[in-house]
């Protein structure tokens, strides 16, 4: 997949832990006007360079993509160099990644604590490492994922200037510090300067949600492009919406209570396909919240989804959704 064909859907799927796994990517793709689809990438959740150098089990399967979903970009963290390198190769030779994708965002304490994640962003000198290691070893696009800095001392900027230089191909932009974590408003302004300051294309991510939200983040900053992350929690159907409007001017509306309820009986089936019954109804509980958020009775239907124990439980609960 070049650049060119990455950036004529400029919309973008964000990686999200315990939301943007294959039976979610799936839902989105096919959500999305089949005219662009083609194109369209998606981020997988973030996948440890660790648990792929010992081959642990659980962090292979993550690799796994289907016809459903692809072009999916395989976004990867770690610390060391070398073990990153290794790690993103594998991924290649693998063959399911269209883009292999470095976090260096993600504000959990358990990756900063490590050294990972949105901690990168203190040591330029190991980001340029670790970049430069990763171009390195593999032939295939190669993104990164920033934050503005990892804590008030904002450096995006600097480190957008050494992932270019490390030779990759694009950057995202998530306009908040680490400290912030999900809080207060992103700061698009500054994403605007990391634009300013480099020659390859740029994503911005932080606070898109409609229509007028698109408008003016791609107005202050200027990016090639946009990523949609906690906006899609629960609401596949933004990712086609925006999409079609960036690219036609065409505003959907939003989806009828029938057709939210039919989805989301679409999505646990493939969480059921992907993962078992048992995986699949503890993972649909938090996705039937989002999916539910702000519906007129809203509450009382994830109270009795959160007390669903069977495939069966949330049949009947979906099914009343859906008769609603």
């Amino acid at each position: 997949m070049t650049i060119e064909e990455i950036f004529k859907t400029p919309i973008f799927l964000a990686p999200m832990a315990g939301v943007t796994d294959s039976a979610f990517r799936i839902i989105v793709r096919e959500l999305v006007d089949a005219p662009y689809r083609k194109n369209l990438l998606m981020f997988s959740e973030m996948i440890s360079c660790n648990g792929i150098h010992y081959r642990n089990e659980k962090t292979l399967e993550m690799l796994q993509t289907s016809d459903g979903e692809r072009p999916v970009a395989i976004q990867l963290f770690g610390s060391n160099p070398e073990v990153c390198a290794e790690a993103a190769k594998f991924v290649e030779d693998f063959g399911t990644a269209a883009v292999i994708d470095f976090n260096m965002g993600c504000p959990a304490p358990k990756i900063v604590k490590n050294g990972e994640g949105s901690a990168l962003m203190q040591n330029p000198k190991l980001v340029g490492e670790i970049l430069a290691a990763v171009r390195k070893a593999v032939k295939i696009p190669f993104s990164v994922k920033i934050r503005l800095g990892y804590d008030e001392n904002i450096n995006a900027v600097e480190i957008a200037k050494v992932a270019e230089s490390a030779g990759v191909d694009f950057i995202a932009v998530h306009g908040r510090t680490r400290p912030q974590f999900y809080s207060g408003v992103a700061n698009w302004e500054e994403i605007a300067k990391v634009k300013a300051a480099v020659k390859i294309p740029v994503i911005a991510n932080g606070d898109v949600r409609d229509f007028d939200s698109l408008d003016t983040i791609l107005k202050i900053t200027n990016a090639d492009g946009v990523m949609i992350g906690r906006a899609a929690q629960g609401n596949p159907f933004i990712i086609g919406a925006l999409l079609k409007y960036f690219l036609t001017g065409e505003k959907i509306a939003p989806p009828s209570l029938n057709k939210r309820a039919e989805v989301m009986k679409r999505h646990f089936e493939k969480l059921i396909e992907f993962k078992g019954e048992n995986v699949a109804v503890r993972e649909m509980r938090a996705h039937a919240a989002w999916y539910t958020k702000g519906l007129r009775g809203g509450a009382e239907f994830r109270k009795n989804f959160n007390r669903s124990e069977t495939v069966e439980d949330f049949a009947k609960i979906i099914n009343l959704l859906e008769s609603c």
